[in-house]
């Protein structure tokens, strides 16, 4: 049997590492189109995240905008071309859709952030942004915005691991890195510049390795769902 050490150089080289043979290039005709959609679907989605953000917490004006985000990331992903789930590969060298391995690294993802908020929550520059952040689901309806949180988390991975990736001809996990931070910067938030920035690259590896979405909506969806109901209380320890 392999050491701990082992496993966990065999799973991160099957989940982030060692690609799965797929074939998904696009003819030119449509490699242009998508590069034209995915370009004008940043653009919106970008300005639309930025008012979602910078709307007072409790004020219903926010679902609205949250689910009109949603709408123009998976428009534009649809609208762009095709698009795939992806495959992984097991530790033994089998191919499988990526879930056992994303949930993994969504738990991983998830545990490394909680850790973090107990050093935040002591820095007042910090701490203050995230709280207002966090308002939302204080002020608002906790359920909804549990709801909102999820929905985004899928559509913002098939637009950004799906279709933008796609549409990136060179250093893809690097340029949808950091356009995925870019979206955020409008929050006047820099933890969440921070956070988008780190699973960029996680969920850009994935894709790289899968191929598809589905392995990062899954890790996505873990962290961004655990965060909301997890941070909170996390953040309130050392008050």
């Amino acid at each position: 049997m392999r050491g701990p050490v082992a496993e966990l150089r065999a799973f991160v080289n099957a989940a982030l590492i060692q690609k799965v043979d797929r074939d998904h290039r696009d003819p030119d005709d449509v490699f242009r189109r998508r590069q034209v959609v995915v370009a004008v679907t940043f653009v919106v989605g970008s300005a639309v995240l930025a008012w979602a953000l910078r709307i007072t917490p409790g004020d219903p004006l926010f679902y609205v905008a949250t689910l009109a985000l949603a709408a123009v990331w998976i428009v534009g992903a649809l609208l762009s071309g095709p698009l795939h789930a992806g495959m992984g590969r097991t530790r033994r060298g089998e191919q499988t859709r990526p879930v056992v391995q994303s949930l993994a690294l969504g738990a991983l993802l998830l545990a490394v952030f909680l850790l973090g908020a107990l050093v935040v929550a002591r820095i007042p520059a910090l701490r203050e942004p995230v709280d207002q952040l966090l308002d939302h689901a204080r002020f608002g309806s906790f359920t909804a915005v549990l709801a909102i949180t999820l929905v985004n988390g899928v559509v913002e991975e098939i637009y950004f691991r799906g279709a933008l990736y796609a549409a990136i001809p060179l250093h893809p996990v690097a340029v949808t890195t950091a356009l995925y931070a870019l979206t955020t910067v409008g929050s006047g938030v820099p933890l969440l510049v921070f956070a988008a920035a780190v699973i960029g690259v996680v969920t850009g590896l994935q894709r790289r390795v899968t191929g598809g979405f589905l392995g990062p909506i899954i890790t996505h969806v873990v962290w961004s769902t655990g965060m909301l109901v997890l941070l909170p209380p996390a953040l309130s320890l050392t008050r």
